[in-house]
């Protein structure tokens, strides 16, 4: 194998750490209330046991005009620094509603350019193709 440039300490220490990213072979809407705030063909799912799966949308397919970046960032041992933002019309219920990892490590590049939203802050409805 190559070596990496950009490797993830996560799993250099825990090599049988599993994370599996996917493209998800249907549709994708983020809504708040009646607005769409993303919409895709395109999302992948990232499954990463014990979590929930996540639906990562490519940023071309999200309504950037709709969000407001936040100083909030969190640390990924696996995934690297995540960047968060807000979902204007959804007001304080709506902060931080999604993060992307806009530099992942190596071992995550596919998530790169990508967004994905809490499930508890907006409506994610994913349809199967």
């Amino acid at each position: 194998m190559d070596k990496l440039a950009n490797p993830a300490p996560g799993f250099q220490r825990n090599p049988d750490k599993a994370i599996a990213v996917e493209p998800y072979r249907g549709s994708v809407i983020v809504r708040v209330g009646d607005t769409v705030v993303a919409r895709s063909t395109r999302a992948k799912v990232l499954s990463e046991p014990p979590y929930a799966h996540a639906f990562y949308i490519p940023f071309d397919d999200i309504d950037f005009s709709k969000l407001a970046a936040t100083e909030h960032s969190t640390h990924c041992p696996y995934k690297g620094d995540a960047s968060y933002w807000s979902v204007r019309e959804a007001g304080e219920v709506g902060e931080n509603a999604m993060w992307a990892y806009e530099t992942p490590f190596d071992e995550m590049a596919e998530i790169r350019n990508h967004g994905a939203f809490y499930t508890s802050k907006v409506r994610v409805e994913a349809e199967p193709g």
